[in-house]
């Protein structure tokens, strides 16, 4: 078995601010899988959610059956991208709460990326019709407005990533 410790990697970042992106990346360190909330929640209750309290909902039941899961797959020493939202408090307690019955490593992956930037991807991403789930900027701006960037007093391992629009 390999001497490095697994890591929990966590995404905090905007719809279109490049999680997905970042994510591929991370998966592909050797012993680390990928776990997807758009793609889980689309597999299994795409056709329950048509607001963010659908959303709330079905995230919630996900979030009780993958915690458990991940927290297994850290003690196994596999690390895990866990590309499901970090955008609020309240969605990293739920992951601190995994990796805390862990002896795993964590890092909060921080996409500082303007929402000019975000808007234009999400267009984009729209338009190829590829994702998941179609966001309209409507509800980007709804969904933005309970982004909360973590503090230092949550204690996380903080990795920020930076995008600026171009000049």
């Amino acid at each position: 078995m390999s001497s490095i410790s697994p890591t929990l990697h966590m995404l905090c970042g905007k719809i279109a601010s490049g999680k997905s992106t970042l994510t591929a990346q991370l998966g592909k360190s050797e012993r680390t899988v990928v776990m997807s909330e758009d793609e889980w929640l689309n597999a299994l209750y795409s056709e329950e959610m048509s607001s963010i309290a659908d959303y709330i909902r079905c995230a919630s039941k996900l979030h009780g059956i993958i915690g458990p899961h991940v927290a297994s797959l850290l003690n196994a020493g596999v690390s895990v991208v866990l590309d499901f939202q970090a955008n609020t408090v309240e969605a990293r307690a739920w992951m601190r709460s995994i990796f805390e019955q862990t002896n795993a490593d964590h890092k909060l992956h921080v996409l500082d990326v303007p929402d000019e930037v975000c808007l234009a991807r999400l267009h984009a991403r729209n338009a190829q019709g590829d994702h998941p789930f179609t966001v309209t900027e409507e509800q980007f701006h709804q969904i933005s407005s309970h982004f909360v960037p973590p503090s230092l007093v949550e204690g996380f391992n903080i990795v920020v990533h930076q995008t600026r629009p171009n000049p």
